[in-house]
């Protein structure tokens, strides 16, 4: 049975990778206590001792904000990482697939953005993530660069679980509602990731979340309402509007960051699902696996 090496386990993505992982396959999951991409003795000595047939990079430092002020970290986790993954795979002629993210674009086109659109990052995280995309791609062989953005998942901390709890905690809440992307149910964006790989003919940027867009006041509102219908809210906090200038953060964001699935959706001969239907999910997900999530 072929083994994928999984970077980055203990993450949204990490987790639902090994979740649904196909019968096919078996996981080797890495947390970053196991191994630190960035560092290429360890690297080596990894790659060396489990010998699998993929590494999937999920490892990331996603800390918008954060990476504004941490800018060594960011680069080490999410350029160097990726360069050392990269490298020391192509030398040992073991496929990556490595994900990034919607924040290398810059949110002016207007349009969903295509995997062959000029990256323009506005911030310290896109640039580093935008570092290590180039560096798997130049790396050789045929690396699988996944795009994605707004993920969520009933592992570790995200927008959804935060909503659920100020909603819990608070009659009246301010959302933002000029930046406007599609929030992707980890699980799904894990799928694909098995997809890439089973398809045997991927190679190049990919971009995946699941369908339609929204405002991050609409996901707000969304998660109300689906969390009031399946009983994971006390009261039906009230959402006020707000624009970004009104919710100043240390890290700038795109104001329109939604991707164009339509190669990926193509290749894979799947038209995803809408992000409505996958919050759904996850929050039913949420209800039978959480018993303390908030």
């Amino acid at each position: 049975m072929p083994r994928a090496l999984v970077c980055g386990a203990n993450g949204q993505l990490g987790q639902e990778l090994v979740l649904t992982c196909p019968e096919h396959w078996q996981t080797l999951p890495m947390a970053r206590s196991m191994l630190d991409i960035a560092d290429h003795d360890q690297v080596a000595r990894v790659l060396d001792e489990t010998e699998p047939a993929w590494v999937i990079n999920a490892a990331a430092f996603t800390a918008v904000d954060a990476a504004e002020s941490e800018q060594e970290s960011a680069q080490r986790v999410n350029g160097l990482g990726p360069e050392m993954l990269a490298t020391q795979c192509q030398r040992r002629n073991i496929p990556l697939l490595h994900v990034s993210t919607d924040f290398v674009f810059d949110g002016t086109q207007g349009r969903p953005y295509g995997p062959d659109d000029e990256p323009k990052p506005l911030g310290v995280y896109g640039r580093s993530k935008l570092a290590g995309e180039k560096a798997v791609l130049s790396a050789g062989g045929s690396p699988v660069v996944l795009r994605t953005g707004w993920v969520y998942s009933r592992h570790g901390g995200n927008f959804v679980k935060t909503m659920l709890r100020l909603m819990a905690e608070r009659e009246q809440l301010s959302v933002v509602e000029d930046q406007i992307g599609t929030p992707t149910w980890a699980r799904g964006l894990a799928l694909t990731c098995w997809g890439l790989i089973d398809h045997g003919n991927a190679t190049g940027i990919y971009h995946w979340s699941d369908a339609g867009a929204c405002s991050w006041y609409d996901f707000a509102a969304a998660i109300r309402h689906i969390g009031l219908d399946l009983g994971l809210l006390p009261q039906a906090a009230t959402l006020i509007p707000i624009p970004t200038s009104q919710y100043p953060t240390p890290a700038q964001r795109p104001a329109y960051s939604v991707l164009d699935k339509t190669s990926t959706r193509n290749l894979l001969g799947h038209p995803g699902y809408h992000w409505t239907s996958q919050l759904r999910a996850m929050l039913v997900d949420l209800q039978q696996h959480e018993k303390h999530w908030l």
